[in-house]
């Protein structure tokens, strides 16, 4: 087994344990596919998990720390400026625990007693001091990346929604329009010389997080449940068990 993934959860991590909580993450892995969610958080046997992009974070932390420059003197930004919109950074005082994993946005839901929580990457805020919600994605495309209009990019939507549900029940005042900061790295330079160049685009995002209330009641249900669930129908890891077990038999 590699030191990087480590399949078994501590009981104390799954549904009903104390450190029990519901992540952004985890409830896009139950819209992607309830079964994978179920093993993973009934059962706390978790997925094999992507492997950490380090450029895509090393994108995130600069541009962290560019905007917290602007941040300090009120100032806005050149590429909010650009686009004509209506924003600044802010400098709330929670702002750096929003921000970091495994803390986060953090809200108690009564009705399922869930704790939810998500780490945004930025916020901003309008005339009509209302927090605007940013989401930065590094990437490389040959294409212009102008608007989120992939199948895959809905949960960069989802994402967008789930953190300004978190931050409404926070008591901030959210707008609806967050925006993405998306960073695509060119391949079409003369050359490399050590150094990345991208070509960024802010793209605006109107969130509706009403979907997110029923979804929350759903997820209790399943793992209430003592039986698993259905996989989701484009799950690749439960394609790929099924077609293991057919081999092994």
């Amino acid at each position: 087994m590699s030191d990087y993934y480590k399949p078994i959860r501590g009981s104390s991590y799954n549904y009903k344990g104390k450190h029990f909580k519901l992540s952004r993450s985890k409830i896009d892995l139950f819209i992607e596919c309830p079964r994978c969610f179920y093993i993973d958080n009934k059962l706390g046997i978790k997925r094999p998990p992507g492997y950490p992009f380090a450029l895509n974070s090393a994108v995130d932390f600069l541009l962290k720390k560019e905007f917290d420059v602007l941040r300090k003197t009120g100032e806005t930004h050149k590429l909010i400026e650009r686009y004509g919109v209506d924003a600044r950074p802010v400098a709330h005082e929670k702002l750096n625990e929003w921000r970091e994993n495994f803390k986060g946005v953090k809200v108690f839901h009564k009705e399922t007693g869930f704790t939810i929580t998500g780490a945004i990457d930025d916020l901003w805020i309008n005339s009509k001091n209302e927090y605007i919600v940013v989401d930065y994605k590094a990437t490389s495309k040959n294409e212009e990346i102008v608007e989120l209009n992939k199948k895959w990019q809905d949960s960069y939507k989802r994402q967008m929604e789930i953190y300004q549900w978190l931050l409404r029940n926070n008591g901030l005042v959210v707008s609806n329009t967050g925006y993405f900061v998306y960073c695509n790295g060119r391949t079409d330079v003369e050359k490399f010389d050590g150094k990345l160049e991208f070509d960024i685009t802010l793209i605006p995002y109107t969130g509706d997080d009403s979907w997110l209330e029923e979804t929350l009641f759903q997820i209790k249900e399943v793992l209430e449940k003592d039986t698993i669930p259905q996989p989701g129908n484009d799950c690749d890891f439960c394609a790929y068990r099924k077609a293991v077990k057919n081999a092994l038999l």
